[in-house]
């Protein structure tokens, strides 16, 4: 298991992006978790297989076709295992 923390900077707030992101992110059976920032932007934690979490990145870079995504930037930590399912956190 692998772990990316990632920040989505654009237009990403207001298109379904956390929706479509948590979509993204159970089909590739990856947990964690998708938030919108005070800043306008969205950051996400997810666990997974290195491959699954890659993908993921790369749907980050796209979003839904409403988004307009500017800047993704992608950490790697280390997997902690603490979540169950990705969940949208408020």
């Amino acid at each position: 298991m692998h772990r990316a923390h990632i920040y989505i900077e654009g237009i990403v707030q207001g298109v379904f992006f956390r929706a479509n992101a948590q979509k993204a992110a159970q089909s590739l059976n990856l947990t964690g978790w998708v938030r919108n920032t005070n800043g306008g932007g969205v950051e996400t934690i997810a666990e997974g297989a290195k491959e699954n979490l890659e993908k993921f990145i790369s749907w980050c870079r796209k979003g839904p076709p409403s988004a307009r995504v500017e800047n993704v930037k992608a950490e790697w930590e280390k997997e902690t295992g603490e979540f169950k399912d990705f969940m949208i956190r408020y």
